[in-house]
Formats: structure tokens, C-alpha cells, sequence
């Protein structure tokens, strides 16, 4: 079982779009914290991934912990939480502020980004990527400030390159189906910058991706989030990871620092929270699928997790999405 596909698919994720800048040196742009922006993407998206696919020239990317990450032609750049950040070629005497235009771009419009002095030429096609807030307890646990990969150095990175490119070109037609394309190719190049992203995580490494990684600890993973509702024991997840309950519980302490268990009910009361939001199902009905047999000791499991009774969570966190 591969847990980080059962993560992925047990997180909503939300519509993505992709727009072109076309740069002459010297340029800069600066990015704000895309959290302010998540409404504007989908109904329903409370975190902000951004990409940068780098097609032509060069650039820096600098964060505010001072941290600077060259970029090149077939590089991506990631910003896995959405922090503010400036990339640059040269010494702008103005640096462009993407707050402006961001709201834009969010709501569908692709018109290419143009902006600097005339020199050198670099071209991007920039990215947005939204999903639920339960995946900073997943895939997006642990990840740095900023993830760089490069997609030309194989066949499979340059394809989805040139892939992403041809969708973005054709992206003020009128061909049918062309933002469902943006966006599923949006959470494919996502999903390959964790792939291999997890497959450099050197073997001392701890958190989810990680444990993701582990096959005795990804089987388990991989098991809860299938089916969460479950009766789950440890001696019944042990069996699923093929393995024994004191390899399990020891293994799961060393890259999450927790018990099986505690992971079962951690992801339990995510889902819960995202039923109560989302649905007209009652209390005692989103205790029973979740996997509790008594609605007494779902409220107090839940109110332990999020400090509100399920009821009053609803109460609150719909007036908020409203």
C-alpha cells in the first residue's frame, strides 16, 4: 500500500491554475503570503502551494530568514506553506508587487505577466495549488520553507515539462476542458516534487513524508487512511504492516514521535472537522463513521483536539466559511 497516495487522495484538494511572466533583466517580483489569498482559488482551500517552472534564463529566490535559492532553465521551485518571497534577476530599481495581480490571476485570468528593463530574458510559468488544512498534519508536515528540483534530468521530468508548457501556451483558447487540464497537471507536478523530494531524504530522516517512505510504517499509514472508520487495533494495524506491535509502535515513535494509535485518532478528529464543516450529517453520525461507537466519547476526543464540542466547532467554523 502506498501511504502517500492514500494521503493525497484522503486530503480535497482544490482548483490550480498556472499563468506565464515573461521577464527582461534587471527584474523582481515579490510574492505576499498566499494565505490571504486562499478564498479566491476554490470554496473550500485553506492552504496555498505556489510554483515557479523556470523554462528560460535564470534567477534568485530570497526568503525572509534570508535564505537565497538560485534558480535555472528546467528548475521548479516550490513553496510548500506559502511564504512571501522576492525572485529576481539583477538589481531592479523596482521590484514588482504580485499582490496586485494575484487576485487576478486566482480567479482565471491568464494573461502573461511582463515586466522589466529590456535585457536578458527569463520566462516562468508560475503555479497555485490549493488544499485543505489537514495536510499540514500530512505531506506538508515537516517540508522546508522551499523545495527545488529540476525537471530535465530525465525523460519523465522534461515530459511533464513540456506538457505543462504546451497547457499554459494554449491557455487563452477556447478548447474544452483546458482548466481541468491546468489543474490536474498542477497537483502532478506537486505530487512529483514529493516523490522526489522523498526519495532524497537521507535514511536518518524523521516525519511523515519519512514515515511515508518506511515500509513498515507507510503500510500502516496507508491502512488508517483507507479505511479510518475501522476498528482498528494495534494487532490488527501490526497485521496490515506485516510486521509485530513492538517493531510497529517502535518505528512509528521514530519518525513521528507517536503511537499507531495516537496517528488513528489524530487523522479521525481531521476528518471529523472536515465533516462537521462540510456536511449536514449529524453528531452522532459523524462519530459512528469516523469509527467511534459512542457519541460521548467522540465529543470528549473532539474537544480535546480542537478546545469547542463538535456542535459549537460546526457552529463556528461555518459562520467563518460563510
Amino acid at each position: 500500500m502506498d501511504a502517500l497516495s492514500e494521503a493525497l487522495n484522503s486530503v480535497r484538494m482544490t482548483g490550480a491554475i498556472f499563468y506565464r511572466a515573461e521577464c527582461t533583466s534587471p527584474w523582481g517580483f515579490a510574492i505576499p503570503p498566499l494565505h490571504e489569498y486562499a478564498h479566491l482559488l476554490a470554496p473550500g482551500t485553506e492552504r496555498v502551494v505556489s510554483y515557479h517552472l523556470m523554462t528560460e534564463g535564470d534567477a534568485v529566490a530570497r526568503f525572509g530568514d534570508g535564505q537565497e535559492v538560485p534558480m535555472t532553465a528546467g528548475d521548479v521551485l516550490i513553496v510548500p506553506h506559502g511564504d512571501p518571497h522576492v525572485i529576481s534577476n539583477g538589481r531592479s530599481p523596482r521590484i514588482v508587487d504580485a499582490d496586485g495581480t494575484l487576485d487576478r490571476f486566482l480567479v482565471g485570468d491568464l494573461t502573461t505577466l511582463r515586466i522589466g528593463g529590456g535585457g536578458e530574458a527569463t520566462r516562468f510559468v508560475c503555479g497555485f495549488f490549493g488544499c485543505e488544512r489537514h495536510a499540514d498534519r500530512l505531506f506538508l508536515s515537516g517540508l522546508p520553507m522551499v523545495i527545488r528540483i529540476s525537471l530535465r534530468d530525465d525523460l519523465g521530468g522534461e515530459w511533464l515539462e513540456h506538457s505543462i508548457r504546451h497547457l499554459v501556451t494554449e491557455a487563452g483558447g477556447a478548447r474544452p476542458g483546458r482548466s481541468v487540464l491546468l489543474s490536474k497537471m498542477a497537483e502532478t507536478l506537486f505530487i512529483e516534487a514529493l516523490r522526489r523530494y522523498m526519495e532524497r531524504l537521507p535514511a536518518e530522516q524523521t516525519g511523515w513524508l519519512a514515515a511515508a517512505r518506511d515500509g513498515i510504517v507507510g503500510a500502516a499509514i496507508a491502512a488508517i487512511h483507507r479505511a479510518p472508520g475501522r476498528q482498528w487495533t494495534l494487532d490488527s494495524l501490526a497485521e496490515a504492516a506485516a510486521t509485530s506491535r513492538s517493531v510497529l509502535t517502535e518505528r512509528f515513535s521514530r519518525f513521528l514521535g507517536d503511537s499507531p494509535l495516537a496517528y488513528l485518532a489524530m487523522w479521525r478528529m481531521q476528518l471529523a472537522a472536515r465533516r462537521l464543516q462540510t456536511s449536514r450529517q449529524t453528531v452522532v453520525q459523524v462519530a459512528l463513521e469516523i469509527g467511534y461507537e459512542s457519541e460521548a466519547a467522540f465529543i470528549r476526543a473532539f474537544k480535546r483536539e480542537f478546545g469547542l464540542p463538535p456542535a459549537r466547532y460546526r457552529k463556528a467554523n461555518t459562520a467563518e466559511r460563510d
